[in-house]
């Protein structure tokens, strides 16, 4: 596993004070309708990018396809919230962007959330729409792409798909035993995602079923024979040892990134160092799904409100 750290801006760090200021002045009450909410804030939707519903696999979501794309090629999206937050349609704003910089169509799957649909139905329904992709649709080379929990969640897909052409993990929720030595040590500095609200999420989720279940936690799944993967986190975040202890893969790359909070790629309106990770974020799906050169970073342009 090769470790890249990025350095803490003076931008990102004045963003980063008045981003804590905000949430001590005005703490959120997390639902489902104020998670989507804040997502959606995060990352306005953008011109150059098709969206539509549909279902690959039986599941629900919303496709987000670039005006100039790759054929033969798709990425499965699966969103974070700790299994019981999050919509395909909340998520469109970040993933348009990742869409239209690589250039490849994405697929973001609405998979069943708990405590309603609980273990393994998440895993299920994610593991539905990449055999569709890749056996039904036509998708020649398939990257699975997820943040948070949708990051364990990808993981666990990329140990049991050969067929996956690379994966990319953004703060990924690998182990719902939690043992990390980050939920403690940094639990001061998180101000996203506390302990609390990962034991509700592993309640919801899993209730009495084994955590260290290689599909909810694939941080005790295998660590060899997957394809490449490349990981962002930040260091101002609990689940940073959820990254860092992803296995010894000579074809995981992790980036760390200074000072930032969880999911942070997400935060476009708030951060550059989302807009730097986005940027490495698709050179990476375009080096591994787009063998040519013909297919670039189309310009972003935020769609007016």
């Amino acid at each position: 596993m090769t470790e890249i750290h990025h350095p803490w801006t003076a931008a990102d760090q004045a963003a980063m004070a008045a981003f804590r200021a905000k949430l001590a002045a005005h703490p959120i009450a997390l639902t489902r309708t104020s998670f989507d909410r804040i997502v959606e804030q995060s990352a306005p939707l953008v011109d150059g990018v098709d969206y539509s519903e549909a279902r690959v696999g039986g599941i629900p979501g919303v496709w987000c396809t670039p005006a100039s794309r790759q054929e033969g090629v798709a990425m499965l999206y699966l969103h974070g919230g700790g299994y019981f937050l999050g919509t395909a349609r909340a998520f469109r704003g970040f993933v348009c962007r990742l869409a239209a910089r690589s250039g490849v169509a994405a697929f973001i799957a609405d998979y069943r959330l708990a405590p309603e649909h609980p273990f393994p139905a998440a895993y299920d329904d994610a593991r539905a729409a990449h055999r569709d992709l890749s056996q039904q649709l036509g998708a020649e080379r398939v990257a699975i792409v997820g943040d948070s929990a949708g990051g364990g969640l990808a993981l666990s897909l990329l140990q049991e798909e050969p067929s996956a052409a690379c994966g990319v993990l953004l703060a990924p929720w690998s182990d719902l035993a939690l043992t990390g030595n980050s939920l403690d040590t940094k639990a001061a500095d998180d101000p996203v995602l506390t302990r609390s609200v990962l034991e509700d999420g592993v309640r919801k989720y899993l209730g009495a079923q084994d955590p260290r279940d290689r599909r909810a936690s694939p941080l005790y799944g295998r660590t060899r024979g997957t394809p490449p993967i490349q990981v962002h986190v930040g260091t101002a975040e609990i689940l940073l040892d959820d990254a860092l202890r992803l296995g010894s893969s000579e074809k995981t790359e992790v980036h760390v990134w200074e000072g930032m909070p969880h999911s942070f790629p997400r935060s476009v309106a708030l951060f550059e160092a989302a807009r730097a990770a986005q940027e490495i974020i698709a050179a990476f799906l375009r080096a591994n799904l787009v063998p040519t050169t013909d297919v670039r970073s189309m310009p972003i342009t935020e769609i007016s409100s």
